[in-house]
């Protein structure tokens, strides 16, 4: 997928998801709209519901008040007796003795035949010893109102002001329900819609990266395949040429010309082995196909052994290795051979990636925790845009026009496979123009 298609698919995904905002954002104003129109015409028929029921209720009092009168020796002024001191609360003057009894069940007569249908309490303040007597709380059910002695309500917000007896009405569901009901549709909509936007952000952004990731990949593949198909045929011609040479050549008149040839050919033949090999044993790594074979190996020894190999050909290469071994427990459990590998898989980068006389310092030292092996060198170094991706498989740096170095770019992948294998961890910190430094450690 080239950069002209992923642009593509960027900006048809923005335009997608603008759409979506767009057409979401409509539908919810428009939704918004609507249930404006049904909170006016709520609050319209709330008002003339809460006037209805005030008149209602009202009228019921005051027919209670003349029922109270009857009864009475002596008729009383029914002009501002019945008083609504709350929207859900009702006080009547009178000036006679009243039984709580009596009262509920006119209450509950004048109450029902008003289709007054919410529960109610009352209580009947008494004058002389400045108390309230409560009533149980009166149900709706069938028929008419019955007293529940199972709920006991208190009327809140009582204060004793009159000297004079009067008796008190108290709706508590109408002071729980709201006379005007508000729509929080619109507000869900938009945690909705924000819900929405975060999810698919999320996921055009993850795909937008797995893309990218697939197209690097993809083209890191194909750098390996030219650098595999550039590594494979170089040691194939050798071998071809030499093979024809050797045709041509008289055994008998020249035999050291054919030793030259037969020693080229075997040379050759060893390092198409060794990269045939390196590649398998990725390839094995990623199949955990490979099992780690840990004995106890004496990793000073085996640096020492090393730096003489390199000393010995110190005239060919030209190479300069420096040990600094600070440790004297030196034994740890491994398998000798992959961890061989790691350390001249990070020399042999060393010496690669360097323009004057390779010089590297091998050091060495142990805690309680690790056993910690450093390479570092005096190469090019590693630029820091670079550094975080050395260890990607078939990733190699660039290098611009120049391809003196040879490679398929599995060194430093294998090595911290076979790192992370052995339960250790590998990092790299570099300065360009100055060198390299590859940490390893490993469990003790």
């Amino acid at each position: 997928m080239n950069r002209r298609t992923i642009n593509a698919v960027v900006i048809l995904g923005i335009i997608a998801i603008a759409a979506i905002l767009f057409i979401q954002t409509t539908s919810i104003n428009r939704t918004a709209a609507v249930q404006e129109k049904n909170i006016e015409i709520q609050r319209r028929q709330d008002s003339l519901n809460v006037a209805h029921f005030n008149k209602e209720t009202h009228f019921a009092l005051s027919n209670v008040l003349h029922r109270i009168s009857t009864v009475s020796t002596d008729s009383s002024d029914f002009y501002g007796a019945v008083q609504q001191i709350a929207p859900n609360k009702f006080t009547v003057d009178f000036h006679e003795e009243l039984s709580s009894f009596q009262l509920e069940v006119w209450l509950q007569r004048e109450l029902y035949d008003q289709n007054i249908n919410f529960d109610f309490q009352s209580g009947i303040y008494d004058c002389f010893d400045s108390t309230i007597t409560f009533s149980p709380l009166n149900r709706l059910e069938g028929s008419g109102f019955k007293a529940d002695s199972t709920a006991p309500l208190f009327i809140p917000g009582d204060t004793l002001y009159k000297n004079g007896h009067y008796f008190m009405v108290y709706f508590p569901e109408v002071g729980k329900q709201e006379v005007v009901k508000k729509f929080k549709d619109d507000f869900s909509a938009y945690i909705y819609l924000i819900i929405l936007i975060i999810l698919v952000l999320v996921f055009f952004g993850y795909t937008v990266m797995i893309i990218l990731k697939q197209k690097r990949l993809s083209e890191v593949k194909t750098d390996f395949i030219n650098n595999m198909t550039h590594e494979l045929k170089t040691p194939i011609s050798s071998i071809g040429l030499s093979s024809e040479m050797i045709m041509k050549t008289d055994i008998k008149t020249d035999p050291e010309k054919i030793h030259k040839y037969a020693s080229l050919i075997f040379k050759e033949n060893k390092r198409l082995e060794n990269q045939v090999e390196r590649v398998l044993n990725v390839a094995k790594l990623d199949k955990r196909e490979i099992s780690l074979k840990k004995e106890q190996f004496d990793v000073h020894e085996f640096l020492t052994e090393l730096k003489d190999n390199f000393d010995f050909n110190k005239n060919e290469t030209g190479v300069q290795i420096n040990l600094e071994l600070n440790t004297e427990d030196y034994n740890i459990l491994i398998d000798q051979v992959h961890i061989s590998n790691v350390v001249y898989n990070l020399v042999d980068n060393a010496i690669k990636y360097c323009k004057i006389e390779p010089n590297v310092t091998i050091t060495t030292h142990r805690d309680k925790r690790f056993f910690t092996i450093e390479v570092a060198d005096n190469g090019i170094g590693i630029k820091r845009e670079n550094l975080k991706m050395i260890f990607d498989k078939f990733y190699r740096v660039p290098t611009g026009n120049l391809h003196d170095v040879k490679g398929f770019g599995l060194g430093l992948y294998y090595v911290k496979m076979v790192v992370e294998e052995h339960q250790g961890t590998i990092t790299a910190k570099s300065t360009p123009g100055k060198g390299t430094t590859f940490t390893v450690k490993l469990p003790c």
